[in-house]
């Protein structure tokens, strides 16, 4: 039986008896030229990205505004070691271990279906601070959206095979058409199993010390409509930051730096 302090769990049975198997995983990092001790930000990508969906621009910009920055590719992911079964009980696994591996206590950075990966996480580790961009947290809504606007791409992940997102469902139309195919043809697949459980997944347990987390996203967005968004705002006890005209992948999207100079506009204050 787990042990209980208030509603934050702090011995878990199955963890115990069944721990993750270790697993290498990619952590990529930009630092600031002058250490100022601000917090680090480790951002997680979501579901066939890696760190490189945020070492395109993200993790230079941060660094360069004196935030460390970090991505971790979850295990299958980027250049973390294959993992075909993984679940996301190991997804968050990785992310926590990566957390607890940075010099001081870290911001969390989910982005997809690596949003819901941060937020189980929450429960794990005593964040600084967490931030949902485009967040993917599951449940059969999220299939329907998916159906609706890639039905060719969604359908065969239903039946266990990949997960296949567009250009139309990632970008907006100003992104060239050869950066967005090059960013496209750079998507790997999730493990098969964590895909069922994006579906079928239990509500995350409560953040340990009760962290600001800020949700952001684009009302354009063909991957998470915008009632999804102001879910999952909601959820944290506010209100969604919307970039209008953008798509799902605010990282790599021709208007990149609005979102992450918001992100770390509001660390400042937070």
């Amino acid at each position: 039986m787990s042990a209980r302090t208030g509603r934050v769990r702090i011995l878990r049975g199955r963890e115990w008896a069944r721990p993750v198997r270790p697993a290498r995983r990619e952590l990529v990092s930009a630092l600031p030229e002058l250490e100022e001790g601000r917090p680090p930000l480790l951002f997680v990508p979501g579901f066939g990205h890696g760190a490189w969906a945020f070492a395109e621009h993200w993790l230079g910009h941060t660094a360069g505004r004196g935030f460390p920055a970090y991505a971790v590719s979850l295990r299958g992911h980027g250049g973390s070691a294959p993992a075909p079964e993984a679940t996301l009980r190991a997804y968050v696994h990785d992310v926590t271990q990566a957390a607890a591996s940075l010099p001081r206590q870290a911001v969390l950075v989910g982005h997809g279906a690596g949003a819901l990966v941060v937020a189980h996480a929450l429960a794990r580790y005593p964040a600084r601070a967490a931030v949902l961009v485009a967040p993917v947290l599951g449940g059969w809504g999220t299939l329907g959206a998916a159906l609706r606007h890639n039905p060719a791409g969604t359908v065969p992940a239903v039946f266990g095979g990949p997960l296949r997102l567009t250009r139309r469902q990632l970008f907006s139309p100003d992104l060239p058409d050869p950066q967005a195919r090059q960013y496209v043809a750079r998507l790997g697949r999730a493990g098969r199993r964590a895909q069922w459980q994006l579906l079928a997944h239990r509500a995350p347990e409560p953040a340990v010390g009760a962290p600001p987390v800020l949700v952001l996203g684009s009302p354009d967005d063909r991957v998470v409509p915008p009632a999804a968004l102001t879910r999952a705002a909601r959820r944290y006890g506010s209100a969604p930051l919307l970039f209008p005209g953008m798509g799902h992948d605010l990282m790599l999207d021709a208007r990149w730096p609005e979102p992450i100079d918001a992100i770390l506009d509001w660390l400042a204050k937070a």
